[in-house]
C-alpha cells in the first residue's frame, strides 16, 4: 500500500453522508501526489527505449514528481538522465518554489507563457520527451495500482476524483472493470475549465468563472474525454463542477472537522461528494475523495 486509506466520520457526518467516508492520501505519496504514479512508469518505458532526455509542461505535480524520480534515478546512474521544466507564467507560488529547489545541473526550469507548445517543440525536434499523461498510456497503469489499492476497501461503493485530463479516472475505471469492482467514478472539475464534467450538467456562461483556485485543473481538450464519459456511464457514475466558493469552504470544512489542511485542487473532490449528496445520491457501501497532492 504506497498511500494511506484513512476513514473521516466527522466529515462524513458534517455533509451528511451515511456510508463510511475514506480519503486517498495521495499527498503523502513518496513523489508527493497522485503523479507518482504514472510518471515514474512513463520514464521507465522510455528509459528501456534508449531515452535520456525528457521534458515537462505541468502546472506543479506533474513536475514535482517528474524532478524527485529522475534525481533518484540519476543518484545511481553515470549517463544522467535531463529533465526540461516549463511552468506556466501563473503557476502557484507554493508549488513553484518546491520545483525550485529540485534544479541541478540536469533539472532546468523555465517559466514562459505557453509551456505546452514550448514542450511539444522540444519533442517535435527530437530533443527530449514529452511526459504527457493525456497521450501516453502507459501512464494508465500507473492508476490500475491505485485502484487495486483502493479495491481493499470492503464494498467500496464511489470514488470521487478532481480530473483535468481524465487519465487519472479513466486509469481507475478500466482497473475497476478488470477487477469486477462495480464502484462509481465520479470527476470533479470547475467552473474555469470543465470540458468532460460538462457532459452531465447544463454549464450556464453567466457561471463561468476566468479562474479557479484549484490551478491543477487545466486541461481544456480532454484528449481521453471520450472513453472517460463511456466509462462513467458504464460504472454509473457522474461529473460535477466546483466553483472558487465552495473550494474554500470545502477547505475550512475539512481544516474543522478533520484537522487535514486540504489543497484547493484535492478540495475538488469534497465538493463533488456534497453535490452528490444534496442531489439525492445514495450510496451502498464506503466512498472515496481522492486528495491527490499536496
Amino acid at each position: 500500500m504506497l498511500t494511506p486509506q484513512t476513514k473521516h466520520p466527522k466529515l462524513a457526518k458534517a455533509i451528511g453522508l451515511t456510508a463510511p467516508l475514506y480519503f486517498k492520501r495521495e499527498d503523502l505519496h513518496p513523489l508527493l501526489s497522485h503523479k507518482g504514479r504514472s510518471l515514474p512508469l512513463m520514464i521507465d518505458h522510455h528509459i528501456k527505449n534508449g531515452v535520456n532526455n525528457f521534458v515537462v509542461s505541468s502546472s506543479g505535480n506533474a513536475a514535482i514528481a517528474s524532478a524527485l524520480y529522475i534525481k533518484k534515478l540519476n543518484h545511481k546512474r553515470q549517463d544522467k538522465l535531463s529533465l526540461q521544466i516549463f511552468v506556466g507564467e501563473k503557476i502557484d507560488s507554493a508549488k513553484l518554489k518546491k520545483i525550485q529547489k529540485l534544479i541541478d545541473k540536469n533539472i532546468t526550469l523555465l517559466q514562459t507563457k505557453n509551456p505546452k507548445q514550448s514542450a511539444f517543440q522540444l519533442q517535435k525536434n527530437n530533443q527530449a520527451i514529452w511526459l504527457r499523461q493525456s497521450t501516453d498510456d502507459t501512464a494508465l497503469l500507473g492508476y490500475a495500482e491505485l485502484a487495486k489499492e483502493l479495491s481493499k476497501i470492503k464494498n467500496l461503493s464511489a470514488v470521487f476524483v478532481p480530473t483535468s485530463s481524465g487519465t487519472t479516472a479513466l486509469g481507475l475505471a478500466q482497473e475497476f472493470k478488470k477487477l469486477k469492482l462495480k464502484a462509481q467514478i465520479h470527476i470533479v472539475q470547475t467552473l474555469a475549465v470543465h470540458p468532460i464534467a460538462e457532459k452531465f450538467s447544463s454549464m450556464r456562461s453567466c457561471c463561468v468563472e476566468k479562474e479557479s483556485l484549484a490551478s491543477a485543473i487545466v486541461d481544456k481538450i480532454a484528449l481521453r474525454k471520450l472513453p472517460l464519459l463511456k466509462a462513467i456511464k458504464e460504472n454509473r457514475g457522474y461529473g460535477w463542477v466546483a466553483s472558487n466558493q465552495q473550494i474554500e469552504l470545502a477547505i475550512k470544512l475539512v481544516a474543522k472537522t478533520e484537522k487535514i489542511k486540504l489543497s484547493p485542487n484535492s478540495a475538488l473532490a469534497i465538493i463533488g461528494l456534497q453535490q452528490a449528496i444534496r442531489n439525492n445520491w445514495k450510496f451502498s457501501g464506503p466512498v472515496v475523495c481522492l486528495i491527490t497532492g499536496q
